[in-house]
C-alpha cells in the first residue's frame, strides 16, 4: 500500500505557518484513504452512537472542517 495521493490542499495552502505539521488526507493505492489528525480517541469513544464502534486497533482522529472541506473537490464519486 502506498501514498498515491494528497486529497485537497496542502497544510502550507490552508495557511500552516510551518507548513509541515497539519491535518492532510491521502488516497492510498487501493482506494482507501489515510488521516493524519489529532488522536480523540479517548475524548470521544463514549461520545460515538449506538450504532457506531471501533476495533481495538481503530482510533478516532479529528481533523480541522477546513481541511475536509478543502478536500471535498479531490474526493472521488466513485
Amino acid at each position: 500500500m502506498k501514498i498515491v495521493r494528497r486529497i485537497g490542499a496542502s497544510p502550507r495552502e490552508r495557511g500552516s505557518a510551518a507548513g509541515q505539521t497539519c491535518p492532510d488526507i491521502f488516497e492510498l493505492s487501493d482506494g482507501s484513504f489515510a488521516v493524519i489528525g489529532t488522536e480523540a480517541t479517548a475524548d470521544l469513544d463514549g461520545e460515538l452512537p449506538p450504532d457506531a464502534a471501533r476495533a481495538d486497533y481503530e482510533r478516532i482522529v479529528v481533523i480541522s472542517r477546513e481541511t475536509l472541506l478543502r478536500a471535498k473537490a479531490d474526493i472521488p464519486d466513485a
